[in-house]
């Protein structure tokens, strides 16, 4: 997409906008109708990004064997890894110093030269010992799968901050938009490359596609799919970028950093408890098992539990403008709010649960079956999601207090307890391992950060309705198991049933009426 232009104004009338935007930041007397809207806007792309990534996974399990997936997930968990290290906490930085007395301008140039300078940097380096590199992890000869994700860290960091920018003036549709071109981008390189390159390639051998893919399909179709996709999001920034007067700002720009750095630090445990356990795969797999099959039968399962993370995000995009947006409210009346949200997040969760769990055996006919063993592990990764989820509303209460370095604490236990899990069990429980360890930390993580958001930022959270949340959501799914079998279409409908009772549930203690359920 071309980002639609907008038309130039002077530092006087952005600062003024920006003040109105933040002084009634909802557009109207319901900052939960805002906060509800957006998260539909934003999670149009999100949905479509994870439908589509979804939808290739017939394609991936059915033509790739569990070995070649566990390597492209082996090298996706080191992009999502250095992600978080690149953009340095510098999203959510942008968010606290742009709602404040800061000229935005200023916040974002910040920003954008120091993750595009230290993104391009980091591509150089990986450019320059690409063989090196890709020798030292064991696959010599794919340099250029190296060099692919160099590109990708660099354009994905640059742009993130960009997505924050749109974020923050509250332009969900465009942000949608732009997301939604790399995410259609994405599908027909990856189209492209798994139907038309072996093809291709076994016509004309020795043509000039051969020196960037392999002849056959495998992990670098993957790789090499999603970069191709990074430089048509790069070219669909340019105008955007064109419109941004660069300039730095010293002073800052070292209350930024001292801010964002903690965030990069507490950001972390999550993309461990998602993608390092996938490095560890290669030297913690019991021997007699090839540890990159075991990985891509995790991969592959994990993606089935993903639907409850494609939620998270969503809300996420809105979440975090929203809660900073707060702050200038009356102390107690925004807590109350905070808690509100947090019931009503928990209470989605589980809904998302009921409707994977409840219909698993139509869900897993999407992978292929060399991977099917491993379906067992989806109900224990639905739930350490949701516990991820619930983190990142508990953990907002050191972002808005200022207090960014206790994150450190809090990623520091999470980090403690997924190795300690991986370590003590992966070598015997191979990817079982993986999930529960997931489970294990970010339920710490949510313990721990609650208990110091109770001794520095208490924010009332009614428990009792949270954990009566997961606990009929539990009950429902425990119980679908003790129905004897049945035909097809009466468990279907049992099940429906199920999960219109818990949706009546959460209305009764809500206290909310059908008819009002409008946005």
């Amino acid at each position: 997409m071309v980002p639609a232009v907008k038309h130039r104004i002077s530092d006087l009338q952005t600062k003024s906008t920006i003040k109105l935007i933040m002084s009634n930041p909802q557009g109207s007397s319901n900052p939960f109708k805002r906060l509800a809207k957006e998260t539909v806007i934003y999670g149009m792309s999100t949905i479509l990004a994870r439908l589509i990534n979804f939808l290739f996974l017939p394609l991936y399990t059915y033509t790739l064997s569990t070995s070649s997936l566990g390597v492209a997930a082996y090298f996706l968990a080191y992009i999502a890894v250095f992600q978080v290290v690149l953009i340095m906490g510098l999203e959510t930085g942008c968010f606290r110093f742009a709602s404040k007395d800061n000229d935005p301008h200023q916040v974002f140039s910040n920003a954008l030269i120091t993750v595009g300078s230290l993104s391009l940097i980091f591509f150089a380096a990986l450019a320059i010992f690409s063989g090196n590199i890709s020798s030292a992890m064991g696959y010599p000869g794919f340099s250029n799968v190296i060099v692919y994700v160099g590109a990708i860290l660099a354009v994905d960091c640059f742009t993130s901050i960009l997505f924050a920018k749109l974020r923050f003036e509250h332009k969900a549709l465009r942000f949608a938009v732009i997301k939604t071109v790399k995410i259609l981008s994405e599908t027909l390189f990856n189209i492209v490359l798994f139907f038309g390159a072996p093809i291709l390639m076994t016509r004309y051998p020795g043509n000039l596609l051969g020196k960037f893919i392999s002849p056959q399909p495998d992990f670098t179709y993957i790789i090499f799919a999603i970069f191709l996709s990074c430089i048509v999001l790069l070219i669909i920034f340019i105008p955007e970028l064109l419109k941004i007067r660069i300039s730095f700002n010293r002073k800052l720009w070292k209350k930024m950093m001292l801010y964002s750095l903690p965030l990069m630090v507490t950001q972390l445990p999550g993309i461990i408890n998602d993608f390092a356990d996938r490095l560890l795969f290669e030297h913690l797999t019991p021997a007699e098992r090839d540890w990159s099959s075991d990985l891509g039968i995790f991969f592959a399962v994990a993606k089935l539990a993903t639907f409850m993370m494609l939620f998270i995000q969503m809300f996420r995009y809105a979440a975090e403008p929203f809660f900073f947006s707060r702050e200038k409210e009356q102390e107690g009346k925004k807590r109350e709010e905070y808690a509100k949200v947090t019931e009503h997040f928990t209470a989605f969760c589980m809904l998302i649960f009921l409707g994977i769990m409840l219909f698993i055996d139509v869900l897993e006919l999407v992978v292929g079956p060399d991977f099917r063993p491993g379906m067992t592990v989806v109900p224990v990764m639905l739930m350490a999601y949701l516990l991820l989820g619930l983190n990142f509303n508990i953990s907002m209460w050191y972002k808005l207090s200022g207090k960014t370095n206790y994150g450190i604490l809090i990623t520091i236990t999470g980090l403690a307890i997924t190795l300690a899990v991986n370590l003590m069990f992966m070598p015997r429980y191979g990817y079982y391992a993986a999930a529960w360890g997931h489970l294990s930390s970010y339920l710490a993580m949510a313990a721990l950060s609650l208990y110091l958001g109770n001794r520095y930022y208490p924010i009332p959270y009614r428990w009792k309705r949270i954990i009566g949340f997961i606990a009929a959501g539990l009950a429902i799914y425990f119980i679908s198991g003790l129905i004897p079998p049945v035909s097809n279409i009466l468990k279907y409908l049992i099940h429906s049933s199920m999960i219109l009772i818990y949706i009546a549930i959460y209305l009764k203690i809500e206290k909310i009426s059908i008819w009002k359920l409008r946005l």
